[in-house]
């Protein structure tokens, strides 16, 4: 299992890159025709890619399939069939598949082996959007919190292990005898009681009460959370603040920070600091991820243009806005708007805003992405080799290695950890269960042992790890696949936040990413947004009040969106 954060993951951001080959059949052609019965939009010459189009429609644009857009799309989805309004979604991705950083692989490119999660790996029951999809849409989860294992941890600062420790979670690992007696008593169970109270606090936010009032500044939530001092601190500022043990939070907290957005603990704001500590009752769904933004697409009913790129959004005075988007192997084409959606990070989507009044786009601040590498690999041996971690050959390396740089930062980066982390992800195997893997031809022997048995490893670093590190850290190795992204977006303490609406009709989805930044939240921030746009340009919401609306107070299970 790969620990992950519990409103996690880091969704889509910038998508993934060429590198990858994708395991699993898309559901829609790449150029999708429209489902009006009309024919695609009249391909145009570059001299005449202004011209507005001849008949404007009354229909949303959605830039961007990841997990903010492609739930987006799923919002509209639901006012239409309550509101009955009539209204179209067209939804346009750049890359060729939905899902964005959400995505796998599988070994030796062999579509016979089950897939790896390449990015955002786990979510968590307080994750209740992604939980309520995943059942909804018949999706089998792998539950890692029913699952007690025999899998160790251990914090590794560049030149030994700090601590090790037996669990089969990373929700419980933190409360073991071993870490109570390394860093007290108190440190854990106070830092615990500090991320429950977040997530209660973080829960609000499927209720009516936030639903139904969508907010147009994130400052809205830091006020009425109380979450300025989260925000405004680095999470070692913050834990020091509140008297947890120093050593306690430069290495169990900064072990979190680093896997699940390869940052430090005393560069990353506290609240996503918590959020990277909370990990309780975390699941995966089987075959990837990505397929309940798949099929968030595929029950919105919305036209899906993949491999389309949208180079600028232009105002209009009449209400709508004119989008130019060149689709792989065509002629630049227009679409007419009564609204658009932006669900992508704007600074690094080289799309042009035309506004009317161009003074009038309000700042969108700067966002930098942490740049990661991510290292998967299948090895014959269940463990990486003593010898590089400098253990005695009948010592037991972790099968998860987590890292903290304060070594580092006591000898100016001379002795740091050459990763962010490092986990076994347990046997390579065939989709069918009842198949012998033994059996398959797959990929190269040397990546298997006697039995035919091999593993797979997942490695995030900020670097390349070449194949001779590969070697040394592991012995043997077969199949290797890397991908290199801006993973992450870098999360400094703050009290800015960039505008959720960037002009009448235009909405900004990844306004939520300096907040907290995960695959749950960006549906949390998409329907936040599409409530914004039904009210005022529909007169509409999400939800169509009734006078047998659910008690969202006595219903813990509620969720605003899927419930009214």
């Amino acid at each position: 299992m790969h620990v992950a954060t519990v409103l996690l993951a880091t969704y889509a951001f910038a998508g993934v890159g060429y590198a990858l080959q994708l395991p699993f059949g898309l559901q829609f052609p790449w150029a999708t025709a429209r489902l009006n019965n009309q024919q695609l939009p009249l391909a145009i010459s570059v001299e005449d890619v202004h011209a507005e189009p001849e008949t404007p429609s009354n229909r949303i644009a959605i830039i961007g399939a990841g997990a903010g857009g492609s739930s987006a799309a799923f919002w509209i989805g639901k006012a239409k069939e309550r509101w009955g309004l009539d209204v179209e979604v067209d939804v346009f991705e750049a890359k060729d598949y939905v899902g964005g950083r959400s995505t796998t692989v599988q070994p030796y490119n062999d579509s016979r082996l089950a897939p790896i999660e390449l990015g955002a790996s786990i979510f968590v029951k307080a994750n209740k959007n992604l939980w309520r999809a995943s059942e909804e849409f018949g999706l089998n989860l792998t539950d890692f919190s029913d699952q007690d294992g025999d899998d160790t941890i251990g914090i590794w600062d560049g030149k030994e292990f700090l601590l090790t420790t037996q669990s089969g979670t990373w929700g419980r690992w933190w409360t073991t005898i071993k870490v109570l007696w390394r860093y007290g008593v108190n440190a854990p169970r106070k830092t615990q009681a500090l991320v429950k109270d977040m997530i209660n606090t973080y829960l609000q936010l499927y209720s009516t009460s936030f639903g139904s009032s969508p907010w147009q500044d994130l400052s809205h939530l830091t006020t009425s959370f109380e979450w300025n001092s989260l925000l405004n601190s680095s999470a070692t500022e913050y834990l020091d603040g509140q008297g947890i043990n120093p050593k306690f939070t430069r290495e169990m907290v900064e072990s979190a920070t680093r896997v699940n957005y390869g940052q430090n603990a005393d560069a990353i704001h506290a609240l996503e600091g918590f959020t990277s500590m909370a990990a309780d009752n975390a699941a995966q769904v089987v075959g990837g991820n990505w397929q309940i933004f798949d099929q968030f697409i595929k029950h919105s009913n919305a036209t899906l243009y993949l491999n389309t790129e949208v180079t600028s959004v232009t105002q209009k005075a009449d209400d709508k806005f004119v989008l130019h988007y060149v689709t792989s192997g065509s002629e630049p084409t227009t679409g007419s708007y009564r609204a658009v959606i932006f669900a992508a990070p704007y600074h690094t989507s080289s799309i042009k805003l035309n506004l009317l009044d161009p003074s009038a786009l309000p700042v969108i601040p700067p966002q930098p992405y942490v740049h990661l590498y991510v290292t998967l690999l299948s090895t014959p041996n269940p463990s990486a080799r003593t010898r590089y971690f400098g253990l005695k050959e009948k010592d037991t390396v972790p099968s998860m290695v987590l890292t903290t740089w304060e070594r580092a930062r006591a000898t100016e980066g001379q002795e740091a950890p050459e990763f962010n982390s490092l986990s076994y992800h347990g046997k390579i195997q065939a989709k069918d269960s009842e198949k012998n893997l033994t059996k398959l031809d797959v990929g190269d022997s040397k990546g298997r042992n006697e039995q035919g048995e091999e593993w797979s490893v997942k490695i995030f670093s900020d670097h390349l790890l070449e194949d001779g590190w590969l070697r040394k850290a592991f012995g043997r190795i077969g199949w290797v696949h890397r991908k290199e992204w801006d993973a992450y977006p870098v999360l400094p303490p703050t009290d800015t936040f960039p505008p959720v609406k960037l002009a009448q009709g235009l909405y900004y989805v990844n306004s939520f990413e300096p907040f907290i930044s995960t695959m749950e939240t960006e549906t949390i921030s998409s329907r936040n947004v599409v409530e914004l746009l039904l009210q005022e340009g529909y007169n509409a919401s999400i939800c169509k009040p009734t006078a047998n609306a659910t008690n969202t107070d006595e219903n813990e299970d509620f969720v605003y969106g899927f419930d009214c």
